[in-house]
């Protein structure tokens, strides 16, 4: 009976654990987004995952509940986290707590890309925009 529990209770998790492999490289935005576009790639009650492509700029914000951690794939862009402003470009991580208020301004000529990681589960409706 042991046994035949564990399988049961085996299979089920099979069921709801997925792994994925995404290759941010072939995800490619709509042709005629004008500032901002947004992919989701992975979702789950402790993350959300997506592909972002920004233009222009991302003007400040905060997450109320939440921390984001960004990898640049492409593109430069100056960064303000806090009371700091930085460069950020190809191959760097940042690191947003929750409740701390961030903005990024594209330095490039093309469009910076960055995977957003977004802990826990992220449904927008904490995101807070300020002046």
């Amino acid at each position: 009976m042991k046994k035949l529990l564990l399988l049961i209770l085996l299979g089920c998790m099979a069921h709801t654990v997925s792994a994925q492999k995404i290759e941010p490289d072939t995800c490619q935005p709509p042709a005629d987004y004008e500032n901002v576009a947004v992919t989701k790639i992975f979702n789950d009650s402790l993350n959300s995952t997506f592909v972002i492509w920004v233009k222009r700029e991302v003007k400040p914000h905060k997450h109320a509940h939440h921390t984001e951690c960004i990898t640049v794939l492409d593109g430069e862009a100056e960064m303000t986290l806090g009371d700091t402003t930085f460069t950020i470009k190809k191959g760097d991580m940042v690191f947003i707590p929750a409740g701390t208020v961030h903005s990024v301004k594209v330095t490039s000529k093309k469009s910076l890309k960055v995977v957003s990681t977004q802990s826990p589960h992220f449904d927008g409706s904490d995101r807070v925009f300020v002046e």
